[in-house]
Formats: C-alpha cells, structure tokens, sequence
C-alpha cells in the first residue's frame, strides 16, 4: 500500500487509479434497496476507468449479479462481476481432478461454478464420502444441509468457504452471513475451511486479473474483510460508512484493517482528497477523523498516514 501525503488539489480520487474494485453488499446496495446517491456516483468513471464488481457472497452468479445491479442504475456486465463463489471453484479445480464430487452446501448458482470448473456437484451422499465441501451463503441452508456436510469433513473431505461474513447487510439490517454457518460447521467438526472470499487473497487477486491491473482502488464497507483483504494483497483502499463498519471500530482497528482512504458516502470518488490536517488536531484518532468528515463533507480523508496524526 503506498502512503499517501496529501496537499489540496483538483484531481479527484478515482483519477489516481486505473481500475475501481467495488464491494456490493453495503457499498452500493442494502439486499434489494439502493444506496441513495451511488449509481450516480459510479457515473462518471469514464471510458479509461475500469469498474469490477467484486462480492463476498456466493449465492448468485455474474449474471443475475449483473442484471440486479443495472436494475438499480449501475452500469454493469457479467463480464464486470466477480465472486466468491467464482473463486472457490477457482481453488476446488485447483486442488481435485476433474469429475470429483463437490458436496455444496449453498444455492444452486454456487453449485452451477462447481460444474462449471469440470467438477460433480451434489448435495446429499450415501457411503463414499465426496472429495470436498464448498459453502457459501444460502437463505435456506438448513441444519440437514450442515449436518451431511459435517459428515464429509470429518470424512477429511476439503472443505473450502467461499467467505466468512459473520454478518450479510440488507433493507432490515444485519442478517446472518456465511460466516455464521461456518462458524457452525467449525464447532461440529473442530476443522478450519480454506476461504475464498475477503479478506483472503483468492478473490480479490481474480478481479486483480479481470481489470487487468494492479492499479486499483478497493472501494467497500468493511473493515474485517474489503479493507484488510486490499491491504492483503497490498492495495489502496477506500472505507465508505453506508454498511457495516463504523467510525468507533475504526478508531480501534488493528494495522492491517486501517483503510488508505475513509469518507462518508461513495461520491467522494468524484472530488479530491482533503488535506491531512483535520485529523492532525488534538483529541483522539476517532474524533479527528470525524472533525475531518464534518470539515469536509463529501471529501475522502486519508488514514495512511494514521502514525503521523496520532
């Protein structure tokens, strides 16, 4: 991650990166509601600017992905979409010979990326364990779902996570995640999964490689997963406070979840960096990052340079 030292300017966030790597859920929607403001936002990328859509959930492939967020007034392709569940049949093809059974515990649209990578998907076994487990968020996963995988992985089946949010945001508030049934599957079988999702390297070194370039800005909503998985893979980052994370965790936050950039909404792509010092006053990290948001509202202040405000 390059540290950044800003003075005021003209050029605006987005112009500093070739490609914008952007979290979905809590960064441009809430389940099926619009964040107020963001399609616009998003507008103006121009023709040089590349737009990946990258998403920790694995229950929808690029397709609907795609359609549901052009509903919403992004402009988006499948080609523009990568996710999770793209990413765990990435490393099960990786790790199995082709034609090896995948129990899915998950939609039918992460079953189908099983398929798609030359593997058997299925869903329930009798004898013959399968070679591996995949798992990604499902509104109906049910405790028979969970029990038959515990039967695979403590068969030492490979078991492989497309994330673990511990929390999935939407219209209502914070619903369970993926996260939360693995942290199930964890306790019945004392084993750990391999994760493809953020914070973890794996899906975000695939959209790296769908926009072609490294010089990218990773644009989300939380801490424990865009924001540690940029600087994971030693991108910069923008934290928008339209989701999960709030300033009080980040006040807290340990080295490798501080993002580069922190500001209130999505449309601070569209305008300069402020200047660090609003957060060089006195009080503490959190207050000064908020005087700065007030100061300059609609502005990213930049938080790579923590060390020198404290």
């Amino acid at each position: 991650m390059r540290v950044w030292i800003w003075s005021e300017g003209v050029t605006r966030l987005r112009d500093r990166y070739a490609a914008l790597l952007l979290d979905l859920d809590g960064t441009l929607y809430r389940g099926p509601v619009v964040i107020d403001g963001a399609p616009q936002a998003l507008a103006n990328s121009g023709a040089s600017q590349r737009l990946i859509y990258v998403t920790n959930n694995a229950s929808r492939r690029p397709g609907p992905v795609a359609e549901h967020l052009a509903e919403l007034g992004y402009p988006a392709t499948d080609a523009d979409v990568v996710t999770s569940a793209q990413a765990a049949a990435r490393l099960l093809a990786e790790r199995l010979d082709t034609g090896a059974t995948v129990l899915v515990v998950g939609t039918d649209d992460l079953a189908a990326e099983v398929a798609a990578v030359g593997l058997h998907p299925i869903r329930r076994f009798d004898g013959v364990a399968p070679a591996a487990v995949v798992q990604g968020h499902s509104p109906n996963t049910g405790w028979p779902d969970l029990a038959e995988a515990a039967y695979a992985v403590r068969a030492d089946a490979l078991w492989i996570a497309a994330n673990t949010d511990k929390t999935l945001p939407n219209e209502r508030g914070l619903a369970p995640g993926n996260g939360a049934m693995v942290a199930a599957l964890r306790a019945a079988t004392d084993r750990e999964p391999l994760v493809a999702g953020k914070p973890y390297p794996p899906l975000l070194e695939d959209a790296i490689r769908r926009a072609g370039t490294r010089d990218a800005l990773v644009v989300g909503d939380r801490l424990d997963t865009d924001i540690e998985g940029a600087n994971g893979v030693g991108l910069d980052s923008l934290l928008v406070l339209t989701g999960v994370s709030t300033i009080d965790e980040l006040k807290d936050a340990p080295a490798e979840r501080i993002p580069t950039f922190v500001a209130e909404t999505l449309d601070a792509l569209n305008h300069p960096v402020a200047a660090i010092d609003p957060i060089a006053a006195t009080g503490d990290f959190g207050d000064r990052v908020v005087a700065g948001l007030r100061r300059h509202q609609g502005r990213a202040i930049p938080l790579a340079v923590r060390e020198f405000a404290r």
